[in-house]
């Protein structure tokens, strides 16, 4: 190899990482992507065939390193440059005004603090440190004095650079509490029920169980995110404020959620505070379990100091649980399109959190037995996170000796066929072969929204589809006639023709949705659009090999055998046939999007009436916008339909241009 080669391609390598930090920057920090999805991808995988043809290249700060490296043994020691402390709780607004009281006493002052106020996140709390601006060790907290390092792991989370920026220190450890959003544990745990696995609690029990896995391969899979709050080590002297610091670490690349911190000038604004952000808890798109308050002076911290393992200038305002007590009457097991058989408790109805709650998710028979819960328990039932509650623990005390355990199946109980269990896995599976409840699941998602989208085929038509025979497996749909369709109950002459141009209708739907549709275990929605993208026709996505798979962004062992599993089995491939033969004709459609909104961020509130949320912020996308759940000052445009609540307050506080419905649409079909 020649030198002037090899410079060649440092100089190439050096110029790429700049540009991928700097959209990771504009997409985590600033939430301002200036390129497309696709466009990152094909920036970073020109980085990758560099990096692959000069391995020197590859360095602990470079962008590759998001995607995750070999599996550990273990996780060694982390010790941290200060003591990670603990929290004080308060409760209520006393608890509130005795911790202000204790720091005056402490202090020697009448006079008003000025506190600073952030939402408490569920999330799990690291240690990241940085030298020279690059990362060096991601660390949990631990017992707060040291914790595990898992800097393998904290690399793959897009939303910590690997690389500071704009003046930073030499020396810093900065805290933080990573999270996942609620919109991304829901689109997870569906993706599980779909494919017939145990679901997750809640989004901290996935992000813990995340940040401590030995393959960073897997957690590279997961959406995680994190919110910096303070430092444990820097090399100057910090700002005057908390407040000021944490816009020091979101100018040094970090991300910071500086548009839900707020300054308080005295205990009573406080209260203030934490009353109405406990009203807002629903609003937010992560969840949150109270308020955190700090005096906002970093002299007054300093000279407050600590006690053993909490500091004195800073509490935790803890929300009441939504936790509520009711029996569990009884057991329905539910049958997967995969055969996962998943236990469901019936409840006693009971109000938990403004919702009537009658069921509660048990996740599987593993989860039965750590719980100990029987029928006839007196149990307690937490929302958090997910739609579906969980039973959170049995108040044993209240057992009278007729309650029964849960058996484990042993047959399906829809078609009775035998049940079994594999190696490693948590949920039983039928084997029946013709189980009519696995193909009245596959039929759901094959035609669900996102999928193949054939409207009108919901429960009730599926349901006479199967009870006359007229299906036996997912190609049958393509193959139904008006004859057919007018054997079921009620059905007219503009149903049944709606019906069919609607199964017409999905013949020409995306390649992307088709292979969603398939049902793929662990295929989600996310993957799906990427392996339509890399591979760009059914043909090639099914001939495509364990290297070319593993050699993708997000795709790791576990997906790629699920892959190659499915196309390489004789029914799988014969459904295939079947369905390509009946018209079927998906096409890799990436559309190149238009640029009258470009750069410009929206948000959806209210009940829309002239469009959907999901039709907004596709119009919104499909012309280079970004649509976001949330309103900050990053935000240009907030769309308020009737209804609209703390979000349109929002906005009108910071004087963001409100739109109704027909003024985007103008705006949308303006020229120019």
């Amino acid at each position: 190899m020649r030198a002037d080669q090899f410079e060649m391609a440092r100089q190439q390598h050096r110029q790429l990482a700049q540009q991928l930090h700097h959209h990771n920057y504009c997409y985590h920090a600033l939430d301002q992507p200036e390129i497309s999805d696709a466009e990152y991808d094909q920036l970073l995988q020109k980085l990758l065939n560099i990096e692959m043809q000069f391995p020197q290249l590859t360095t602990p700060d470079s962008p590759s390193q998001r995607i995750g490296s070999k599996p550990l043994d273990s996780f060694v020691e982390a010790i941290h440059a200060s003591p990670m402390l603990s929290l004080e709780n308060a409760f209520n607004a006393d608890d509130l005004r005795n911790f202000d009281a204790r720091i005056k006493r402490f202090l020697s002052r009448t006079e008003d603090l000025e506190y600073l106020c952030e939402p408490k996140l569920d999330g799990v709390a690291v240690a990241l440190t940085y030298q020279q601006g690059k990362l060096v060790r991601g660390a949990t907290r631990g017992d707060g004095t040291s914790g595990e390092d898992i800097t393998q792991n904290i690399r793959t989370i897009g939303a910590i650079p690997l690389q500071l920026q704009n003046n930073y220190p030499e020396q810093l450890e900065v805290r933080g509490e990573i999270y996942m959003e609620l919109e991304a544990f829901r689109k997870l745990n569906q993706q599980r029920r779909e494919e017939g696995e145990t679901t997750f609690a809640n989004p901290r029990n996935l992000t813990a169980g995340s940040l401590r896995q030995l393959d960073a391969r897997l957690t590279a899979t997961r959406s995680l995110t994190i919110s910096c709050y303070g430092i444990g080590e820097l090399s100057y002297d910090p700002p005057e404020t908390h407040a000021q610091l944490l816009d020091t670490l979101h100018d040094w690349g970090l991300k910071v959620n500086l548009n839900v911190v707020q300054t308080a000038e005295n205990i009573e604004d406080v209260i203030s505070r934490y009353a109405d952000l406990q009203k807002m808890r629903d609003t937010f798109p992560y969840e949150i379990d109270g308020m955190v308050v700090k005096v906002n002076s970093r002299t007054l911290q300093r000279e407050l100091g600590e006690k053993s393992r909490t500091p004195r200038w800073a509490i935790a305002a803890k929300f009441p649980a939504r936790q509520e007590q009711t029996i569990l009457k009884s057991v329905r097991l539910q049958v997967g399109r995969t055969g996962a058989i998943t236990p469901v408790a019936n409840l006693q109805p009971v109000n938990v959190g403004g919702v009537t709650v009658t069921s509660a998710s048990l996740h599987n028979w593993d989860e039965i037995t750590r719980l100990d819960v029987r029928t006839g328990d007196t149990v307690i039932i937490e929302r958090a996170g997910d739609v579906i509650p969980n039973i959170i623990r049995v108040v044993t005390e209240k057992r009278t000796g007729a309650e029964q355990p849960i058996p484990e199946p042993t047959h399906c109980p829809i078609c009775h066929s035998p049940v079994t269990r594999e190696a490693g896995e948590v949920i039983p599976r039928c084997q029946g072969l013709d189980c009519p409840a696995k193909l009245k699941e596959s039929l759901k998602h094959f035609c669900s929204r996102g999928a193949m989208d054939i409207e009108g085929m919901g429960d009730r038509i599926i349901d006479q589809l199967l009870r006359l025979n007229l299906v036996s497996s997912i190609a049958d749909l393509y193959r139904l006639t008006r004859e057919d369709l007018f054997q079921f109950d009620r059905m007219g002459d503009k149903l049944a023709d709606n019906l069919l141009s609607a199964i017409a209708a999905s013949k020409q739907r995306p390649l992307e949705n088709f292979i969603f549709a398939l049902g793929i275990r662990h295929v989600g929605n996310h993957l799906a659009k990427l392996l339509s993208r890399q591979f760009g026709s059914l043909q090639a996505l099914a001939a495509a090999d364990s290297e070319k798979l593993l050699a993708l962004h997000e795709i790791g062992p576990q997906v790629s055998d699920s892959l190659i599993h499915f196309f390489s089995n004789s029914n799988n491939q014969q459904l295939l046939e079947d369905l390509l033969a009946s018209g079927i004709d998906p096409k890799n459609v990436e559309q190149t999007p238009g640029t009258k909104l470009q750069g410009k961020t929206f948000v959806f509130t209210g009940s829309l009436e002239q469009f959907n949320r999901k039709e907004g912020e596709a119009l919104v996308e499909s012309q280079g916008g970004r649509s976001s759940g949330s309103v900050s000052k990053k935000t240009d445009y907030v769309i308020a339909g009737p209804g609209a609540g703390s979000k349109l307050a929002k906005a009108e506080e910071l004087g963001i241009q409100v739109l109704s419905e027909g003024d985007f649409l103008e705006l949308i079909e303006r020229d120019g």
